[in-house]
């Protein structure tokens, strides 16, 4: 075996870039080795600010390849004879060797032999083509050529058991000679193989070349100088990533800044550390507050120690910071409320007014939630106000991404509420499939009151995903929805009128609230007027009229086009629809079946939690020997009554069930437990008490087997055949109470 060795060398690769492309790169070279017959072992690649790295062992040649190619019979027609020999790159058929098949007779075969390659020369083509195919999110072209790459290439190291593989990529052509460290260790080095091209780099040249090895000694390094100290590192393992992806050779310094700026929020001085300067935040151990240093990484050793750099660095923080404190002074000059106003000047989308538009929407809408999670509706609607207000401070504007921790702040300044502090910043909770989640009950309430408000205005306007394209978020609105549902337990209606206490029509009640919002300021709209009458008497009844109804008596008095809906006119279960997928996969992730799902999704339903329970119940169910054999019987069962449906022979299931015509213990046995397993199963799904459901069923386990095992179903007496054919109706409409067991694999 010989070691291939590649370096490809460049400008600064940005740090967000450096991980997946050195997947990247090991990926595409180990796999266009193999598919040149190489065999390739110990494949591993480095990555850094200036260099990508690829090193394996493979053989100096690929092997020769033979292959069999079976031809046509002999004496087959003479075109049939052309083909296969130019097919074969044989130029006379007696090349081929003729071989014998009892059952076929004599055939031809041509044996194709393919000399191996040297993988010198395997390597120079396959590099270039790598090269110019690689995925880089972004790429640039330099000079004269154009050849694209991240940034513009400087070298290109590429060595097979120690010699040059002469190759040319965008006018650098490949050699033996790299260069380390900018400052501390440019060289160059000329190298014979990967422990030399090493030891030479991490050497003289002053480069840590495993972003895995830069990483630990920042973190190491960092912790020691903070001990040293009697201080604390604040460890955040998304910048360590980003720092050991902008330094070659990390030198860890502790820093200080003044101990005034310590009065601003401490997230904000973490955002401005983390985000603009790239410095680690540094805590006192015992009180866990934030200290008045910091530690920075320098990409080299000081002459003076780093004092010069830590200087530097605390001169630019301490101007960061020093707007920050003016931002918040400013800032505090008004009540959080104050902002409210100015809310209007900001708009939320054209189509659906302003950020305070919707603030209204949605402080509506969470005090019609309140009592559904539990929370007091005047603090629901108050943190609901107050949500968004921030948005128009100083602070926000320059720290955007502490949008709610700022209002929570400046909120508990004023001695504000303890829930609708932690409500004005968990609102906007999760923001990501692994984000946490809001848990208390004025939280819940403006939480989903915000995302529903957002997926049903961008509904209405037709602005929903298509594809990969969610420009609004709303797919992560609406999971948003599903896991603040799920993780509180809240039993929720979302589109119909729930049989007992508060609640109902959720996302009816909040298209009205935006189409009457519409109005009332003045929109010149006559869709907009439509769907605002409309939703007068969708939204506010307990009994909504029907759509169609509703819309033939309205439509020639208002002379106006129905276009703000779209066209199927049903918006709503449109949008349910668009949820109940966000609820699929968080059941699929939890290792739900797809089948089971749909056979619960198939009886319908808008509570996202019954849902999930009885999915959960029905897996359960189906996992036991009972729900097994159930289902089998359950099949044959609905396959009987299919094929006589298709027959048209099928009698009419509605009618009663004669027992007198059931002449068979097992037909008689069979009514009695059916019966008896209805009434359990309608007062157990009345009560949500899946499980109790699933047990009442698997009760009818050794009776349909009976049944099964003992009873002719096509009877040749004409009663008797439909009496049991209605048994098995009753058998499928039994299971159906539970879910669409025709919809389960099996």
């Amino acid at each position: 075996m010989a070691e291939f060795l590649l370096e490809i060398r460049s400008e600064e690769i940005p740090a967000r870039m450096q991980k997946r492309a050195g997947s990247d790169l090991e990926k595409m070279i180990t796999d266009g080795l193999k598919k040149a017959g190489l065999t390739v072992d110990g494949a591993r690649s480095l990555y850094g600010p200036r260099r990508l790295t690829y090193v394996a062992e493979i053989p100096a040649r690929s092997p020769d390849v033979s292959e069999e190619r079976k031809g046509p019979r002999v004496g087959s027609p003479e075109q049939a004879l052309a083909g296969f020999m130019r097919g074969a790159g044989l130029s006379d058929i007696a090349q081929a060797e003729t071989r014998s098949d009892p059952k076929k007779g004599e055939f031809y075969v041509a044996i194709i032999t393919s000399e191996g390659r040297n993988s010198a020369d395997i390597i120079a083509e396959l590099v270039p083509d790598v090269m110019g195919k690689f995925p880089w999110p972004k790429s640039m072209k330099s000079g004269s050529s154009a050849f694209r790459w991240v940034r513009p290439l400087s070298s290109i190291t590429a060595l097979l058991d120690g010699a040059v593989v002469l190759f040319t990529v965008g006018g650098v052509e490949a050699g033996n000679v790299t260069e380390g460290h900018r400052r501390m260790g440019k060289g160059p080095f000329t190298v014979t193989g990967y422990a030399d091209y090493a030891a030479q780099l991490e050497g003289e040249g002053h480069v840590v070349l495993s972003a895995k090895q830069r990483k630990k000694i920042i973190l190491n390094n960092a912790k020691s100088v903070c001990q040293a100290k009697g201080l604390e590192l604040v460890e955040d393992e998304g910048l360590l990533d980003e720092v050991a992806g902008l330094v070659e050779y990390p030198v860890v310094i502790l820093g200080d800044m003044d101990p005034s700026f310590l009065e601003l929020p401490g997230e904000v001085i973490r955002l401005s550390m983390r985000t603009h300067q790239k410095y680690f935040a540094v805590r006192e151990p015992k009180s866990g507050a934030l200290a008045p240093n910091f530690v920075v990484v320098a990409n080299q050793v000081a002459p003076d120690g780093g004092k010069a750099i830590a200087a530097g660095n605390s001169r630019v923080l301490s101007a960061r910071l020093a707007d920050a404190q003016f931002f918040q002074r400013e800032d505090a000059k008004k009540e959080l409320i104050n902002y409210y106003d100015k809310l209007d000047t900001v708009v939320f989308h054209k189509k659906l007014g302003s950020i305070r538009d919707k603030a209204d929407r949605v402080a509506a809408l969470a005090r019609e939630l309140a009592p559904i999670v539990g929370a007091e509706a005047d603090k629901a609607e108050q943190a609901a106000k107050l949500a968004k207000c921030d948005l128009v401070t100083h602070m926000v504007i320059e720290f955007t991404s502490l949008q709610g921790q700022i209002g929570r702040l400046m909120y508990e300044r004023e001695g504000g509420d303890a829930s609708i502090a932690t409500a004005i910043e968990d609102h906007y909770k999760p923001q990501g499939p692994s984000d946490e989640l809001p848990t208390d009950p004025v939280a819940i309430a403006v939480a989903l009151a915000d995302k529903l408000d957002t997926l049903v205005g961008f509904w209405a306007i037709d602005e929903k995903p298509t594809g990969s394209k969610d420009p609004f978020a709303l797919r992560r609105a609406a999971l948003g929805v599903v896991r603040i549902i799920l993780k509180n337990k809240i039993r929720l209606n979302l589109t119909s009128k729930r049989k007992e206490g508060p609640g109902g029509y959720y996302t009816q009640l909040a298209l009205g609230k935006l189409a009457n919002q519409r109005i009332v300021q003045g929109a010149k709209d006559k869709d907009a007027i439509v769907i605002s009458m409309f939703l007068e008497i969708f939204a506010w009844d307990d009994d909504p009229t029907d759509f169609e109804a509703w819309k033939a008596g309205s439509r020639d008095i208002l002379d106006a086009p129905y276009q703000f809906l779209p066209s199927d006119n049903n918006l709503v279960g449109d949008l349910l629809a668009f949820i109940l997928d966000r609820l699929k996969g968080v059941l699929r992730d939890q290792g739900m079946r797809h089948d089971v799902i749909d056979a619960v999704y198939s009886n319908g339903g808008d509570d996202l939690l019954d849902i999930t329970n009885r999915v959960c119940a029905l897996q359960s169910f189906i996992n036991t020997d009972d729900g097994t054999n159930l289902l089998a019987g359950y099949k044959r069962a609905a396959n009987i009554l299919r094929a006589e449906s298709k027959k048209d022979a099928l009698p009419d299931m509605a009618a009663p069930i004669d027992v007198a015509k059931l002449p068979q213990d097992e037909d008689k046995n069979l009514h009695r437990a059916l019966i008896a397993a209805k009434t359990q199963i309608d007062s157990a799904l009345s009560e949500e008490s899946y499980g109790t459901a699933m047990t009442a069923l698997s009760s009818l386990r050794p009776p349909i087997d009976a049944f099964f095992d003992g009873v002719m179903v096509n009877h040749e007496d004409a009663d008797i055949r439909a009496n049991r054919l209605r048994l098995l109706g009753m058998i499928r409409d039994t299971a159906r109470a539970i879910a669409d067991f025709d919809a389960i694999d099996g």
